[in-house]
């Protein structure tokens, strides 16, 4: 093993990780400007091939831990996009 592999492993895996939250964010980003407001949590899951909620909610709150987006109340269907 060469050195540095495991970082280069988790760098790569953050990266992907990264390309796929940023998936979501346009998505919903794609979304608002279609509708005019925020698409639910399972169509969010619909579009992005998740079928499980809370897997799609946990994605969420992880954009929302970044800045990227942000919600009125508990609802993800009253996120806003971040500045």
């Amino acid at each position: 093993m060469r050195p540095g592999h495991d970082r280069d492993a988790s760098t790569q895996l953050r990266r992907n990780t990264d390309s796929r939250l940023l998936g979501k964010l346009a998505t919903i980003r794609d979304w608002i400007a279609e509708t005019g407001e925020s698409p639910s949590v399972r169509q969010i899951g619909e579009k992005v091939g998740l079928s499980s909620t809370s897997s799609v909610a946990y994605q969420l709150g992880r954009l929302e831990a970044r800045g990227l987006i942000s919600r009125t109340g508990h609802r993800w269907r009253s996120c806003r996009l971040g500045a």
